[in-house]
């Protein structure tokens, strides 16, 4: 499994994350009303990235430093389950973007990549009501969790990240 461990860096709280040939995720199941909260907010940090493994797009290597994972539940029918992912990238160029390759109902979102912003805290504002539009050709009304992933299961290497406090936040 990550170790996830609550700690300082720079003077802010956060939660370490480190993998080393591990996959495990914290989650978080909170129903948001997108047309009240539509922005998502976030601060993240990587330290060290899955460096020279295999393509990011394909199964072997869906391993990322730091990952901000949207969900929206499928209820009973969890083929439905649909979940947009914001990743931090060894080499995928920002703005990037596919299926997942382990499903075709999660999509990939390259928000940061390699080491340029590393080693210090990002902050990140998305727009999810617009994202997920994008994502899902249509536009969802809630989301049903948020989790975070740090993991490098697929490729066996190790990374590094740190997560900040993530909320939602109304337009105003």
């Amino acid at each position: 499994h990550t170790r996830y461990t609550p700690g300082r860096l720079d003077g802010r709280a956060g939660l370490h994350a480190e993998s080393h040939s591990a996959a495990s995720g914290l989650y978080r199941e909170i129903h948001v009303d997108l047309a009240r909260t539509p922005l998502l907010v976030w601060d993240w940090r990587v330290e060290a990235l899955p460096e020279n493994g295999p393509d990011e797009r394909t199964k072997a290597g869906d391993d990322f430093a730091a990952r901000v994972y949207v969900v929206i539940s499928g209820g009973l029918a969890f083929w439905k389950t649909r979940t947009l992912v914001y990743v931090w990238a060894a080499r995928e160029p920002v703005g990037a973007h596919w299926d997942n390759p382990f499903t075709a109902n999660a999509k990939m979102r390259v928000l940061r990549s390699g080491l340029h912003d590393a080693h210090r805290w990002v902050s990140e504002r998305r727009d999810l009501a617009a994202d997920l539009r994008k994502a899902f050709g249509e536009d969802l009304p809630a989301i049903d969790a948020v989790a975070i992933m740090t993991d490098t299961d697929n490729s066996g290497l190790a990374a590094s990240a740190w997560y900040g406090d993530i909320r939602m936040q109304s337009r105003e």
